[in-house]
């Protein structure tokens, strides 16, 4: 019980702010500095945590990039079920991330590329392409407004009241 409702307090708030110090994580979770920092290195070891990002609005920067969504329809394997045809697909570099779906459709992969044509060339010449994969569907992300729970392009909000 509160080893673990620790641990996830603990995760939530990297979760949110991955920055914040562990002198700064036991006071919010009214704990020890020393407790809060075996609880992270645990968390470490037994790949609950796996990593730490800075969500970066990529459209205020000069890097050029183009992310899209993709759907595909997968014919499981016998024996490895869709497990095999992932492995395939996640150990390229431009897949950023790749889910098994219910619904319509069987796994959702997110591509980043240089352009549109990089995009499409590599889920034409590549994707496509791999034993399984029956069809493709391409998304380009034309404009973000909120990921990972952070609104982008935030318009300052008037708080003015209207005097009539």
């Amino acid at each position: 019980g509160g080893v673990s409702m620790l641990k996830d307090k603990i995760l939530k708030i990297l979760e949110e702010n991955c920055l914040l110090s562990p002198e700064q994580i036991a006071v919010m979770v009214d704990s020890n500095v020393e407790t809060v920092k075996n609880t992270i290195e645990e968390a470490k070891k037994d790949g609950t945590l796996l990593g730490y990002r800075a969500l970066v609005n990529w459209d205020k920067s000069d890097i050029n990039e183009t992310t899209a969504l993709i759907e595909l329809k997968i014919t499981p394997q016998q024996d490895k079920g869709f497990d095999a045809v992932a492995e395939r697909i996640y150990t390229y570099p431009q897949v950023e991330s790749l889910y098994l779906l219910s619904g319509g459709f069987d796994m959702l992969v997110t591509i980043k590329g240089k352009s549109l044509k990089d995009v499409a060339l590599f889920v034409s010449g590549t994707l496509a392409t791999i034993d399984g994969v029956i069809s493709t569907a391409t998304h380009f992300i034309l404009k973000r407004y909120k990921d990972n729970n952070t609104i982008f392009d935030n318009k300052s909000i008037d708080n003015r009241q209207v005097i009539s």
